[in-house]
């Protein structure tokens, strides 16, 4: 067993503690779904594109590839944001739900 003194514990804490505030790209997925390039094609403003996903579904919250929550869709001020309901483990994969 490795035990570590107060100057190896600061030692460890200020190398982590340097990368809090290194921004990270946080992606919300609302749906995906298949389309075949004709219909891309044929997309003009009014259009409608269907989701799979229904109203109150989990939304998924992946930062750097890596699926870390879901959540839900609120809005705040005006603006879009998610509410988190989950936090996922290292294994799930987006789309994947617990039963």
């Amino acid at each position: 067993m490795l035990a570590f003194g107060a100057e190896e514990d600061e030692e460890i804490f200020h190398s982590v503690k340097f990368i809090e505030d290194v921004p990270l790209i946080v992606i919300v997925e609302i749906g995906r779904t298949v389309m075949e390039v004709q219909n891309v094609l044929n997309l003009k403003k009014g259009s409608m594109v269907v989701f799979e996903k229904i109203v109150g579904e989990p939304m998924d919250i992946v930062v750097g590839d890596q699926l870390m929550a879901r959540g839900e869709i609120v809005v705040v001020n005006e603006r879009y944001g998610v509410r988190i309901s989950e936090v996922t483990r290292p294994d799930e994969k987006v789309g994947e739900r617990r039963e």
